[in-house]
């Protein structure tokens, strides 16, 4: 019991092969059936046994399961037309995936909400109800960052001139909150997606000293 494992994984129904080795190994169930979608052959996953029973497992995945709901759900990443450059997540709260088209004519943020939010919905409902924000790529650091802190709005990034990977982002005031998020949660998770520390200010420059310790985030 608590013992950690690394399995490789192989699809069989609603079981899995866990070992090193296909050759002699047991199929193990997955003790959440919903763990199991998110696997395809040859994924590499750590797993605790959860009882003293070895035909249950409980895969920790995080940002690789997202991707792989993804992957699922989203026929355009399966097939390379879209790329996830990263992915930021809190498990059981929020997830933040940055996407990039390689097509221009593909919109990938569009893509991966799908028509009406499908496709979005149907991975939120495999999370058990976690917050998704689906954000588009960008190599110009500035537009990535302003891009990760959704659903703020923002009015400007300064990169810092010295090279560090660290910035100032303005908001609207009453956008402050909104984009620092509940216990900074928006601003980290953005700081995370985009590696970058994320520094936010109000537009009129003021914000309470409590606020001022929230808003800067280290990635």
């Amino acid at each position: 019991m608590g013992k950690e494992f690394t399995i490789a994984a192989k699809r069989a129904g609603q079981y899995v092969i866990a070992c090193d080795s296909y050759d002699n190994a047991p199929a193990m169930q997955v003790a959440d059936e919903r763990e199991v979608f998110s696997m395809l052959d040859g994924d590499v996953l750590a797993a605790v046994v959860a009882r003293h029973r070895p035909d249950i497992i409980v895969p920790e995945i995080e940002a690789i399961r997202t991707e792989r709901l993804f992957e699922m759900e989203v026929p355009e990443i399966f097939d390379g037309t879209i790329e996830v450059k990263s992915i930021s997540r809190e498990a059981g709260s929020r997830t933040k995936i940055a996407v990039w088209s390689n097509d221009e004519n593909v919109d990938p943020v569009g893509a991966c909400i799908g028509p009406k939010g499908q496709r979005v919905s149907a991975i939120v409902d495999e999370l058990g109800g976690e917050k998704i924000d689906v954000v588009k790529y960008s190599a110009d650091p500035a537009e990535f960052i302003a891009a990760a802190l959704s659903p703020a709005d923002v009015l400007g990034v300064e990169l810092d001139p010295e090279g560090a990977k660290s910035c100032k982002v303005t908001v609207p005031d009453h956008q402050l909150s909104l984009a620092i998020g509940n216990k900074g949660q928006n601003a980290r998770l953005a700081a995370k997606l985009t590696g970058w520390k994320i520094d936010i200010k109000p537009e009129s420059g003021f914000y309470e000293p409590k606020a001022e310790q929230e808003e800067e985030t280290e990635a």
